[in-house]
């Protein structure tokens, strides 16, 4: 195999002239910086998500067969430039572009902190290997990024997908807060493509669920409000601004070792199998 690059998260290799591999690592990013301190069997978790999800949902996907217990192969795609994010809750960035005014939530929205929308959004960003930027559909259009059937295609079934995920997640005794998907072309064929798990969701508990507060989190939204806690979240936006690359700290170990048992036990619950 050819080693091709290595992402945030994935390394990815090239089998044959059709098929790739990915290997999960235990690398963990957030805020669009990668962290050097591993979150123990990460990558088992990741892998086993997404060939539980991609064998689950009712649409066709790249992927092939699962490798080893951090590796699967998928088929090469012509990705499309676009992270298709649907948003089933008042919750994360949309609160803060909300107030800024820069994105619409649906009429009659509780807007307390982790409030229900009355129905999921979909809210595109850019595909970027940095910072992904909020799109909407006429920027998506303008910058070339889809063609208007492409575009509409991408919404309709992103919303599909979220809400097939959601439906499995509640009978296991989650909330799928929101999801980020990314397609690509095989072909004529728009098919699912990427990987899909508790580093493209968020995940609460329904047990511990509540409007108004902090939710607690199955996904690696743990990290980010720790990092938000300690006054990094600002650093890394106030050093982009300056031009500068962030540079992430290492992670304490009780962080690691319960970011690591949360991503265990939402798999376990979820597709009702033991790691």
């Amino acid at each position: 195999m050819r080693f091709l690059r290595s992402g945030k998260v994935k390394d990815i290799y090239e089998v044959d002239e059709e098929h790739v591999l990915f290997h999960f690592s235990d690398r963990v990013s957030a805020f669009d910086v990668k962290f050097p301190t591993p979150i123990p069997r990460k990558g088992e978790v990741l892998c086993k998500f997404a060939e539980f999800w991609f064998n689950k949902l009712p649409v066709k996907s790249h992927y092939v067969r699962t490798e080893a217990k951090d590796k699967i192969v998928v088929k090469k795609m012509n990705m499309i430039p676009i992270e298709c994010v649907v948003r089933g809750y008042f919750y994360g960035s949309l609160i803060q572009r909300w107030k800024e005014g820069q994105v619409k939530i649906p009429e009659g929205t509780d807007t307390q902190i982790a409030a229900k929308l009355p129905r999921p959004i979909f809210d595109p960003t850019t595909k970027s290997e940095t910072h992904d930027m909020p799109i909407t559909r006429d920027d998506a259009l303008r910058m070339k990024l889809a063609s208007p059937d492409e575009y509409d295609w991408l919404e309709k079934t992103s919303l599909a997908i979220y809400q097939k995920m959601f439906e499995i997640s509640e009978k296991a005794g989650f909330i799928l807060a929101d999801l980020k998907m990314e397609f690509g072309k095989i072909g004529n064929e728009t098919v699912l493509g990427d990987s899909i798990g508790p580093d493209e969701y968020r995940m609460w508990p329904k047990e511990s669920y509540a409007v108004g507060k902090i939710q607690e989190s199955y996904d690696k939204q743990l990290l980010r409000d720790w990092l938000a806690a300690k006054g990094l979240q600002k650093k890394f936006e106030d050093e982009r601004k300056q031009g500068k690359e962030p540079v992430a700290p290492p992670l304490p170990t009780d962080l690691c070792m319960e970011l690591s048992s949360r991503y265990i036990a939402s798999y376990e619950r979820i597709t009702g199998t033991r790691l």
